[in-house]
């Protein structure tokens, strides 16, 4: 079961200095700094087909969030004498090379424990290492005998695995590349995902984290700048504890290669390419990746867990301090999120031209009558032009529209808070999508939604599939509170069968005393029985819209047996016809992902579809009766 987080005041008779929670202020530290590193540049001396280079781990001060906030005291390795670097230092070969690493452990009183770099071209196992001892060398002779994207890392323990490594050893991690053989590769970026966290206790500081993504958390993150065309080449390695489902606004890319410290097997030629908009990467997993950004703007690239890019708790534990909604995309997020500016080609932006004609909804978001407090509810309610329709579950209605066909939704706010929201995978203008004071273009960027105001989006959805929308502000908290809800496109709404087609959208309890034990579905977590008939074919659209669960597994079940399913679509985007094949029915979803499966009912009887934990504890059952 995922750890879930609880931020706590401490007392104020036991306040620590910095310096005893592993934290160092800027003033008081003598340890060396850590270099930020944005794996551009590769170290060693290559020579004739042999690469010599010097690694050594060392303890440094490293600021994630700048040279002028306090520094967390971390081991980290270096490189031919350079500073320490996190992520560790880039090494970075052609297929073939004859690698001669010397490693040295300059950590006082602690073993190194080295994995990655000794079994690389060989078939040894993950828990083949290499053991250095305090003020030890060891040298390390491997060749580099199979290309792809690759890591290696170091604990002081061979008991510590790579995601056990939650505080001091969390950012030894550095890239492996090996490209092929000839002429330089097309050029491409390596991005290094490290999770340092410090346990808090009731009677010190609460728990902190920082999710990093090549040494620094949001909004000090590198800001990538590309123009419409080009083709966009990016490496994603998984090095520390948890899942991130990565995701992309606006835009679908393309899954080139899927690997760990082992193995990296490249599908790039594959004959169906994997488009997709979020990818889940587990702890230890890697991924290489291609888009073409099509359409001017700013966009995200994050982790899609809102735990992990929430606003960062202070390094003494206390909570942040209060900021200004007006700064959302600078202050209330933080973790793994890269901005991304698509320019285009000639520099000059065009606003795209909007159709007159369009369909008109209003989506208004209200709290709750008598649900205030840390744990508000709020809720969704869509008015078609009919008038307005409310649920009976705390759940978003579900939107169903019409593909190609322009909309325009007014975002009513009536909370007592602002708000937005992002229309998660669809592709749009990106004023439209949804991150207050980031999302648009130059001088037009999206406004937050205050209080008693309103914002219209329009686009014009060009693909049938399965899709959500939630706020981007506020989001741990908002969505948690009811504001989350499935998006369908399809062909024609007047044809959609909504007895056939079954939206099952995965939040997060309301309350936090629920949260350890059960999920809702569909807004509840007692969800009512559904018949389904015999024979007849449904498609069942899955949505994990979870604040902090990015391993559910959806399952359906004939007591204890496995049915079978035919998978037909990811993100919203079709699979190939190769890959639409019959396979048993369950399925694992990170946070933003969407599965979609075409299931037929068995003969008469009692099914239930099951939602568990990655680890097997179920978490809600619907009940099915095959009528």
């Amino acid at each position: 079961m995922r750890r879930r987080f609880e931020f706590r005041r401490p007392c104020t008779a036991l306040l620590i200095p910095l310096a005893v929670l592993g934290v160092a202020s800027p003033k008081m530290s003598s340890v060396e700094r850590v270099r930020i590193n944005d794996n551009r540049l590769a170290v060693g001396r290559l020579v004739n087909g042999v690469l010599t280079v010097h690694l050594d781990a060392r303890e440094g001060e490293w600021h994630p969030e700048g040279d002028s906030t306090a520094g967390i005291i971390v081991r980290a390795f270096g490189a031919d004498g350079g500073p320490v670097q996190v992520p560790g230092p880039l090494l970075r070969v052609p297929k073939g090379t004859e690698i001669h690493a010397y490693v040295r452990n300059s950590l006082p009183g602690q073993r190194l424990v080295l994995h990655g770099m000794n079994t690389r071209g060989s078939p040894a196992g993950p828990n083949d290492t290499v053991s250095v001892g305090s003020g030890e060398e060891r040298e390390i002779r491997i060749t580099a005998s199979e290309v792809g994207t690759f890591y290696y890392w170091a604990a002081s323990t061979t008991a510590r695995g790579l995601g056990q490594r939650l505080s001091s050893d969390a950012e030894l991690s550095g890239a492996f590349i090996v490209d092929p053989p000839g002429p330089p590769p097309p050029a491409d970026r390596v991005f290094l995902i490290t999770y340092w966290v410090r346990r808090g206790t009731v009677d010190t500081a609460a728990t902190v984290q920082r999710v990093a993504i090549n040494g620094k958390v949001w909004p000090h993150t590198e800001r990538l700048t590309y123009t419409v065309g080009d083709s966009v080449r990016i490496r994603v390695i998984n090095a520390g504890f948890g899942a991130h489902p990565m995701h992309l606004h606006g835009f679908y890319y393309k899954v080139d290669s899927r690997g760990d410290e082992q193995v990296s097997t490249d599908v790039s030629h594959d004959p169906s390419p994997y488009m997709v908009n979020t990818e889940r990467l587990s702890s230890g997993l890697t991924m290489s990746m291609t888009w073409v950004p099509t359409r001017t703007g700013n966009w995200l690239f994050h982790c899609h867990d809102p735990v992990h890019v929430a606003a960062s708790v202070a390094l003494n534990g206390l909570p942040a301090p209060a900021r200004s909604t007006h700064e959302h995309h600078m202050l209330d997020m933080s973790g793994p999120v890269l901005g991304i500016s698509v320019l285009p080609p000639d520099g000059h932006t065009v606003l795209t031209p909007e159709p007159v004609a369009r369909r008109r909804l209003r989506l208004i978001a209200s709290a709750d009558t008598g649900a205030a407090g840390p744990e508000p509810s709020y809720s969704y309610v869509l008015d078609d032009g009919r008038g307005p329709h409310p649920h009976a579950h705390r759940a978003g209605p579900t939107l169903v529209l019409e593909r190609g066909e322009p909309v325009s939704i007014t975002v009513v706010n009536r909370l007592p808070e602002p708000t937005s929201v992002h229309w998660h995978g669809i592709e749009l203008d990106a004023y439209y999508d949804g991150v207050p004071g980031f999302s648009g273009h130059p001088g037009h960027l999206t406004p937050q939604i205050a209080p008693g105001d309103s914002f219209v989006a329009r686009f014009t959805p060009p693909r049938s599939g399965t899709f959500m929308y939630h706020p981007h502000l506020s989001e741990v908290k908002q969505q948690q509170a009811g504001l989350d809800g499935a998006l369908l496109v399809v062909d024609s709404p007047a044809m959609w069968d909504s007895t056939t087609d079954l939206p099952i959208v995965v939040t997060t309890p309301r309350r936090r005393s629920e949260q350890d034990t059960v999920v809702y579905v569909n807004g509840t977590s007692t969800p009512p029985e559904r018949a389904l008939r015999s024979g007849a074919a449904y498609r069942f659209r899955f949505m994990n819209l979870h604040n902090g669960r990015p391993g559910l597994i959806m399952k359906i079940m004939r007591g204890s047996e496995l049915l079978t399913w035919r998978w037909v679509a990811k993100d919203g985007m079709d699979v190939p016809t190769e890959r639409a094949t019959m396979r048993p029915s369950s399925q694992q979803l990170g946070n933003g992902e969407t599965y979609d499966f075409a299931f037929t009912a068995p003969a008469v009887g009692a099914l239930h579809l099951d939602v568990t934990s990655g680890l097997g504890v179920l978490l809600a059952s619907v009940p099915l009766r095959v009528k």
